[in-house]
């Protein structure tokens, strides 16, 4: 059985040449290129989907600060000015 898959896409003219181009520059084909972004954009968006999915269960455990909370913290953390 094939480690991998074939897959199809649509692309406008504009780029398939622009990946072509960046293809021959690379010394690749066009599948490794596409391949690569496949990859990289699929890890980008479960990191993504991860990193929602911590913020939603923080909420869930009652794990935040309200907007007045926050800002309170933030002006906290200011140097205060001192009168003249």
């Amino acid at each position: 059985m094939s480690k991998t898959s074939v897959i199809t896409a649509r692309l406008d003219a504009d780029t398939l040449a622009a990946l072509d181009a960046l293809a021959e520059k690379r010394e690749r084909s066009r599948a490794w290129l596409v391949a690569k972004a496949i990859k990289r954009f699929v890890e980008e968006e479960t990191a993504f989907d991860a990193f929602l999915q911590q913020g939603e269960d923080d909420i869930a455990r009652g794990d935040f600060l309200t907007h007045e909370e926050l800002v309170a913290e933030i002006e906290a953390m200011r140097p205060k000015k001192h009168a003249a």
